[in-house]
């Protein structure tokens, strides 16, 4: 084989010699646009939990996260886009924390407890539920879709509470379904009460205010 042969064969046996570098570049790039997106989101979030909706510019979302107001469209084209995906992730944190409470493998009365008191914390302490929990109470203010609030939480809870019911921990003649509205209304209701009047400080009291009138065997089963 001549030396021509022999280096059109190793040519076409090497890569291109630019192939990995333009590979690590992409994911380079994939990497820094997702990590902006969860910037801006959580910016988002702050804003909308703290000035509400109809306050928040997309402006005010780009200084909080630390980017450029066309970094803030690349990733959501309005702010009522913005506020959709708080309201999704808000309902997705709410799915998690009732999932986390799924497995910890607990008797009905304490999941229905466990499933109160960690979503307290949560409205407590994380700025997305926070924000999420805001959203939800100006959904007519954003002119966009918004998710459907309540519905999953009180199907957890009213689970729990048939299965309570069919252990015999619940008085003769309480519905499992009027007993898991009746918390939910009250939860949602005291975290927005708490909320406004002392900034959610005293929301694990509120929490254990509402189990003791709607269940009070479910506090004493949690003891």
């Amino acid at each position: 084989m001549d030396s021509m042969a022999v280096e059109r064969s190793a040519a076409r046996s090497r890569p291109a010699r630019d192939t990995a570098p333009r590979h690590r570049d992409t994911g380079l790039k994939q990497e820094r646009a997702v990590r902006t997106r969860g910037q801006v989101l959580d910016a988002a979030a702050e804003a909308f939990a703290t000035q509400g909706f109809p306050a928040v510019t997309v402006q005010d979302v780009a200084v909080l996260a630390g980017v450029t107001k066309g970094a803030v469209y690349f990733h959501y084209a309005n702010k009522e886009a913005l506020a959709q995906a708080c309201a999704e992730e808000f309902y997705h944190r709410l799915g998690v924390i009732g999932q986390e409470v799924e497995e910890a493998d607990l008797t009905p009365l304490r999941a229905v407890t466990e499933l109160l008191e960690r979503t307290a914390r949560a409205f407590r302490d994380e700025t997305m539920v926070q924000a999420g929990a805001r959203l939800q109470i100006e959904r007519s203010l954003i002119g966009a879709e918004m998710p459907m609030p309540y519905l999953g939480y009180t199907e957890s809870l009213t689970v729990w509470l048939r299965q309570a019911q069919e252990a015999g921990q619940l008085p003769a003649g309480t519905s499992p379904e009027a007993t898991a509205r009746v918390l939910v209304s009250a939860f949602f209701g005291a975290q927005h009460i708490s909320w406004v009047l002392n900034d959610r400080a005293d929301i694990a009291d509120r929490v254990q205010e509402i189990l003791t009138a709607v269940v009070p065997m479910a506090t004493r089963n949690a003891e």
